[in-house]
Order: C-alpha cells, then structure tokens, then sequence
C-alpha cells in the first residue's frame, strides 16, 4: 500500500534523527542527490529553472492519474540533495495532498537553520515551485 505524506515526512525526520552532526546530515543530502534519476540535458532550459535559487535548480513534472511526479537536477551537490528530498516527499502526490502541506518537514529535521542564506532562500523558492505547480494542476 502507498505510503501517506505524513508517513513519508515522518521517515524523513525519523532519518535526519540518526545522525548528530549538521556535517553527517550534508553527507546524506549529497547522498540523496545522487539518487535523482538522470535529467536530460535536453531539459536543462530557462523555463524549467526555479527562480530565486542561487545554484542552477531545473524542475520538471508530468501529471498521470491526477498525482504530480516531479523530476529534477541541479548543478550544486548540496541544491541537488534538498531537491531530491523534496521530490521524494511530494512526487506521486495529488495537487490537494501537496497544498494541503504546510512543508514543516524542513524545519522538523533542522535544515532551514542549518543552510546559508542564499540556499534558504533557495529551499523557499523550491517549495513555491512545487506548489504552484501543484495550483496550477488542480
């Protein structure tokens, strides 16, 4: 059975936990990138760029069945390890599911205080594009 959002974010907090160190909990960003599925190159275009972020973020999404499934890349380590944390949470989900959340997750494993400036603002920008693409397809 597919796993709800709450049970998602509450792995990916249960997750972050293990680790003590702000450093081990980069480490698993940078990990977590790695696992993005390969983004065509072809699709590394100025319209599929987030806005607002300082390293370069390129989303994509297709919508099936009336869920959102997002693909992504970036080229910093550290960008690409939070996108692919945000598409684990939020890909396969409903519009309504991804409106519906407030994006709390962030802050519940710590990692809005423990980013630059520029990449929090960056997070910020990630999660507006998410949910507008989530209006946008309701």
């Amino acid at each position: 059975m597919e796993k709800t959002l709450q049970e998602i974010e509450n792995e990916v907090v249960d997750e972050f936990s293990m680790f003590d160190e702000w450093l081990d909990k980069y480490e698993y960003l940078i990990e977590l990138g790695k696992s993005l599925k390969d983004y065509p190159e072809s699709d590394k275009i100025d319209e599929k760029l987030i806005k607002g972020c300082q390293s370069r973020v390129w989303l994509d999404y297709k919508v099936a069945d009336g869920k959102i499934f997002f693909n992504a890349d970036s080229d910093a380590i550290i960008t690409k390890g939070i996108i692919s944390l945000l598409i684990r949470i939020y890909s396969g989900r409903t519009p309504q599911e991804i409106l519906s959340s407030d994006f709390s997750v962030v802050d519940r494993i710590g990692l809005k205080e423990n980013l630059s400036p520029t990449r929090a603002g960056g997070l910020a920008s990630m999660i507006e594009k998410i949910r507008e693409v989530a209006a946008e397809n309701i």
